[in-house]
């Protein structure tokens, strides 16, 4: 039988889902697409005549948890697919605006799929960033960290990490970075990479925000 999940946040400006660096829709994104029942495209998703491998690495079933109204919540069945698994589940629709929606899709999943390749690069920049951060304090801590980081966020998105969290629903700690638009999360990694020849510099940290600041308004507007 196969496990169910829960079906992770959905990006705000791809709208679509990622769970271990990899891209997915969902079978009632499918549904509303085709203008199709739910129920027949997870039959049909059930149905389809491919290779347990290939079910395995491009579909996982899960569930998704509705409010139902006067404060409760369902959970109903729904199935994360890749790229892969969406071509080979569609492969067979037709209708009038089939085609339009198989291309608006596919735009989706290169854009968001360049989107995670950027953001796994960011990570493995962290330790750089960190080192930068703990080589500029003689007894360096973790709210050091913290604090520049949130003076970034709070350049390119008016907020820090916690509020930003607050605002989008996200737990306590989670990395909000797989939330930002591409626009937001670019502006992120250019005032890091600034911010680190600050820090080697010996800048302090008034002296960093407000060159940080300046150079976002002269050269993330334009």
């Amino acid at each position: 039988m196969t496990k169910s999940i829960a079906v992770p946040t959905i990006h705000p400006e791809y709208q679509l889902y990622q769970r271990n660096n990899k891209v997915f829709c969902t079978s009632r994104q499918v549904a509303e697409a085709f203008e199709k029942r739910h129920d027949s495209v997870l039959r049909d998703i059930r149905n389809l005549k491919c290779s347990e491998s290939f079910r395995l690495h491009n579909f996982v079933e899960s569930l998704l948890t509705v409010e139902t109204g006067n404060g409760t919540k369902r959970n109903f069945p729904v199935f994360l697919m890749t790229r892969n698994g969406f071509m080979f589940l569609i492969g067979g629709y037709s209708g009038e605006k089939s085609g339009a929606i198989k291309e608006a899709y596919i735009e989706r999943f290169d854009a968001m799929e360049a989107f995670i390749r950027d953001y796994i690069l960011a990570k493995d920049e962290f330790p750089i960033f960190t080192q930068a951060i703990a080589d500029a304090y003689d007894e360096p801590h973790s709210w050091h960290f913290k604090n520049e980081i949130d003076m970034i966020y709070r350049i390119v998105l008016g907020v820090d990490a916690k509020h930003f969290r607050d605002v989008h629903g996200l737990s306590k700690g989670e990395n909000i970075r797989p939330y930002l638009t591409e626009t937001q999360y670019r502006a992120v990694r250019k005032l890091q990479a600034e911010d680190i020849r600050m820090l080697y510099r010996g800048a302090d940290y008034q002296e960093r925000k407000n060159k940080l600041s300046e150079y976002a308004r002269r050269s993330l507007t334009q």
